[in-house]
């Protein structure tokens, strides 16, 4: 691989599957992507995805709930390519369904674990690498307060939460942070918490990929 000064980089936390996969590939046709995820087997088949439309990838097959992982990557980064142009954010636990009287502990703790304390410590160990031109890419998925949607309803909204007050804090001085609201997808994150659900109405997620990269140009 040549490297170039002028070479963009995009992180993508979450790139094994989902939307994360589909960001991962769409943006892989104008920057060098990044890849994080805990499925080795999955980022090899998301460069081979890659690679076969002409771009090129770097594999990080790390959790991102492990915070010395996650600093060294980040400060490999910097040291290989001085800065990321694009974070796209897409890692996420989908505990189980379940009352908010019976959530398993463990679920719980693991939903609080990737989808708010990984974002918080995430957000300023990217934040250098952004500068004040780079923008980070957040996803939306407003189940808090719906039944049985207890530990992932209540985490995901923190996370969301997280990135808007970052948003809040940087609009006049960069990096450019974003809030997207995806449509329904077909993905397998779905399937579990509507299993049964009649999937044809929904929306690839290589087609919102698409069309919410678009709505950022």
């Amino acid at each position: 691989m040549t490297e170039t000064p002028e070479q963009k980089i995009a992180l993508v936390t979450g790139a094994s599957r989902g939307l994360g996969f589909a960001l991962a590939v769409e943006l892989a046709k104008t920057h060098h992507v990044v890849a994080v995820a805990r499925t080795t087997g999955a980022l090899e088949e998301l460069d081979d995805r890659i690679q076969a439309a002409g771009g090129q990838a770097t594999l990080a097959p790390m959790d991102i709930a492990n915070v010395d992982a996650m600093r060294q990557l980040c400060r490999s980064i910097h040291d290989r390519w001085g800065a990321v142009a694009t974070w796209a954010h897409t890692a996420v636990h989908a505990a189980p369904l379940a009352p908010a009287g019976h959530m398993d502990e463990k679920a719980w703790e693991k939903s609080v674990e990737v989808n708010v304390t990984a974002t918080g410590r995430l957000i300023p160990f990217v934040t250098p690498l952004l500068g004040d031109t780079g923008r980070a890419l957040f996803f939306e998925d407003d189940r808090a307060g719906q039944k049985f949607f207890g530990a992932y309803g209540a985490t995901k909204a923190a996370q969301i939460a997280l990135a808007r007050s970052w948003q809040a804090e940087t609009a006049r001085t960069g990096p450019q942070v974003h809030v997207l609201a995806p449509q329904p997808m077909a993905t397998a994150t779905r399937a579990r918490f509507f299993p049964g659900e009649d999937r044809a109405p929904l929306a690839s997620a290589t087609d919102e990929a698409r069309r919410l990269l678009a709505t950022l140009d």
